[in-house]
């Protein structure tokens, strides 16, 4: 363990193993030289040639440089990047200290945004691939959860305050809601994700049109055929010596909208935990508080809303980034967006595994929700018992009136003298409601005042949630591992 110098919270505490090796040296160095063949390969098979007509480019050249595809030698590397202060001639370098025969061929033609650029689309298509995962295995632990819980009445609140109720599950739906929108968005960003490609020094392919002696095809079908070696389906049809930076702020916004979802999550189960109806796991020996040791702090939660607002706020780095490019390139993006990008995929990484991590354990307990449901029951049934003392013969004027009177009265035996809501008995106690305090209590029956919200949960898992796992059922089985 590094004790004597900075480590990040990501690597050591919040981020998965998966997304930090999407981040890694060996990821990002090893797809490098995979450009580095699929261009030198893309070369060979357009037909380059030297300045006697013969191939350029041999077999024996790309085996070479195929062999040592993985083996990076990075101290190699290091050494040569101190000399000459540049990071992709210094790995030229190093990869044609392995391969002698290649060496001559390497980053032919190519700038160094080639690996570079193409690179950070790669990474960032891969990340967004495990997010992909991490969200659609929190739809299926949240679907069961909705099912489970569907049918159970529970207050529902508007501005904090209760307001008419809702089931437990219908509230869940909620959430789900807003990951369903975040996966749309995500699969829009994947589905037109694509490379930088051959592009050279200002985007004009001028090398690569010196290097095929002025065949414009040969250069459009290049771009095409790297694309289809690393797996896109194309690269962007025109560029500077960059992708346009706009493409990140397309990715960490939908990295900051799953932020926000997120967020709103981890706000409702800190208000049910304060409200004792639901809290998140604990685990046996937790503690909660070095002082208090009868706390059981959402400290989950507690850290999705961290992480979350980091998330949010870092998105807008990219946007900036995108916004402050000078004409074809500019190097001032290159510090804040090896930043910026890698450190809001960790983040949300973190958050996913943290929610997955919550939702499969959230604890329930029904007695409470029902208790504090029944505190409440009677102020939202006066609707129901109006209409019943109306269909008896009253005046609906007066009786409104009434009830409104008697609603402060009973409010007032809560909040001033802490004692029971005694709505009921108030009106059964009045002449004007020709109904017996046992036939006022009939009615306070939870499931008659939650509305659809039973029918809505099965109609939303079937009609939007189930289609989406039917279709990503490969994806499922994903099981979150919190590091503290």
């Amino acid at each position: 363990m590094n004790t004597d110098s900075y480590v990040s919270p990501f690597s050591e505490r919040y981020a998965s193993k998966e997304m930090q090796y999407i981040f890694s040296p060996d990821m990002k160095f090893q797809t490098w030289r995979k450009l580095w063949i699929a261009l030198a390969e893309t070369e060979q098979e357009l037909g380059l040639t030297d300045a006697d007509g013969n191939p350029r480019i041999t077999d024996e050249q790309i085996a070479e440089l195929k062999a040592h595809a993985t083996d990076v030698n990075y101290e190699v590397a290091k050494a040569r990047e101190k000399e000459v202060r540049h990071d992709v001639m210094s790995h030229v370098y190093a990869y044609g200290k392995q391969c002698e025969k290649a060496a001559g061929i390497i980053h032919l033609g190519a700038t160094s945004c080639y690996v570079g650029d193409n690179t950070d689309v790669i990474i960032m298509t891969e990340a967004l691939k495990l997010v992909k995962r991490k969200l659609v295995n929190i739809l299926a632990i949240l679907a069961d959860f909705a099912k489970e819980y569907k049918n159970l009445p529970t207050l529902a609140f508007t501005h904090f305050q209760p307001a008419q109720p809702t089931t437990v599950g219908k509230r869940a739906t909620l959430w789900m809601q807003e990951l369903v929108m975040d996966l749309e968005d995500l699969d829009y960003v994947l589905s037109n994700m694509k490379l930088l490609g051959s592009k050279g020094t200002t985007g004009t392919q001028a090398s690569f049109l010196e290097l095929f002696e002025g065949d414009e095809e040969k250069c459009r079908r290049a771009d095409k055929i790297i694309a289809e070696k690393m797996g896109f389906a194309e690269c962007f049809a025109v560029s500077g010596q960059t992708y346009s930076r706009k493409l990140d702020t397309r990715v960490c916004n939908v990295l900051a909208g799953i932020a926000a979802s997120a967020h709103k999550f981890s706000n409702d189960i800190r208000l049910l935990q304060h409200l004792k109806e639901i809290e998140e796991p604990f685990e046996k020996k937790q503690i909660g508080s070095s002082a208090m040791a009868y706390k059981r702090n959402p400290m989950r939660s507690e850290r999705i809303a961290s992480l979350s607002r980091y998330v949010m706020v870092d998105a807008l780095n990219p946007a900036i980034t995108s916004a402050t490019q000078w004409f074809e390139r500019t190097l001032d993006d290159s510090a804040n967006k090896r930043l910026s990008v890698a450190e809001a995929f960790l983040a949300i990484d973190g958050i996913l595994d943290l929610y997955m991590n919550v939702a499969d354990g959230l604890v329930v307990y029904d007695k409470v929700i029902t208790k504090h449901l029944m505190a409440e029951l009677p102020f939202m049934a006066t609707e129901n018992i109006m209409m019943d003392a109306v269909k008896r013969g009253g005046n609906r004027q007066q009786l409104h009136e009434k009830i409104r009177e008697l609603s402060m009265e009973a409010g007032k035996n809560v909040k001033e003298k802490g004692g029971e809501n005694n709505l009921l008995e108030l009106i059964a106690a009045d002449e004007e409601f020709p109904m017996s305090l046992e036939e006022l209590k009939e009615t306070m029956e939870p499931s008659r005042y939650v509305g659809r919200a039973p029918g809505q949960v099965d109609e939303f898992i079937a009609e939007v949630v189930s289609p989406i796992l039917a279709k990503y059922k490969d994806m499922l089985g994903m099981k979150a591992e919190i590091n503290c």
